[in-house]
């Protein structure tokens, strides 16, 4: 999928999958490209990625048709600008919180290459010369600006922040969100459900893409997605690798009548 494909498909209430992608294997690519995702995301708020790994991975993908959307570590837009360097096709901005944040953000993402003092002007709403404002606009539709919804104070702030213009989605950050609502890890808790819902039926309002990053099981997923989500990034590639082989190893055991302690190596004693 074209990464204007992707922004489209967020504007318009489609729903699009991704998941975390972890591993920087080289071999990596290949596989996922089999998965039938539309996008991957690609986290460097919590994974330890340096800048030329995360890029490489960002050419790969992209050369798959796969569209790499990256997390920066804070909504910093320089962190943004250095991203799309590398060659991120959306950023996702976490724990964004006021509207101030999101048009900066926007002047990071889509009026990239413009800086200082002109791009300061034109997120003021001053009016540019067509020829630059085509090529601003040409550029802005192949790149993506999602901003991560996970507390209180970002609920609160919403309404405003869905009028700045260009932003493309807002994600909700499970864990984040239920600890701002005093409700650690209870995703099944009624005021979590009620302020996910909250936040995708603003967002689809607004002709905003409204996404959610979640581990559950497919009852769970299925569930935020009927609320209003049409973007779902589905757990990570380590998280499945755990989970399918813990699967598979328990199957095979049962299969051959043993158990794991009967199959299990003593820790050597030093």
């Amino acid at each position: 999928m074209r990464p204007s494909k992707l922004r489209e498909c967020l504007h318009e209430g489609r729903k699009v999958f991704g998941t975390l992608i972890v591993s920087p294997s080289p071999r990596w690519p290949e596989v996922v490209a089999t998965c039938g995702l539309d996008f991957v995301f690609i986290d460097t708020e919590h994974i330890a990625l340096d800048r030329a790994q995360l890029s490489w991975m960002c050419q790969t993908y992209t050369a798959l048709g796969i569209p790499p959307i990256v997390r920066i570590p804070s909504p910093d837009p320089h962190a943004a600008t250095m991203m799309l360097d590398g060659g991120a096709t959306g950023i996702i901005a976490p724990y964004v919180e006021s509207v101030e944040q999101v048009k900066a953000l926007r002047g990071a993402v889509k009026m990239r290459p413009i800086k200082g003092q002109t791009q300061q002007a034109m997120l003021a709403g001053e009016a540019v010369g067509s020829e630059l404002e085509h090529y601003i606009r040409e550029r802005a539709s192949k790149r993506l600006l999602i901003v991560n919804i996970e507390s209180t104070p970002a609920i609160e702030a919403l309404d405003d922040i869905l009028q700045v213009p260009d932003l493309d989605g807002v994600l909700i950050g499970p864990h984040d969100l239920s600890c701002s609502l005093g409700i650690p890890e209870q995703y099944d808790h009624p005021d979590f459900l009620a302020a996910c819902e909250t936040i995708f039926s603003k967002a689809r309002e607004a002709s905003v893409g409204a996404g959610i990053h979640y581990w559950g099981d497919v009852e769970q997923q299925s569930r935020l997605l009927k609320l209003g989500a049409n973007m779902l990034i589905h757990s990570a590639d380590i998280s499945l690798f755990q989970k399918h082989l813990q699967l598979e190893l328990a199957a095979i055991r049962e299969a051959i009548g043993v158990t794991r302690e009967d199959t299990a190596i003593s820790a050597p004693v030093v």
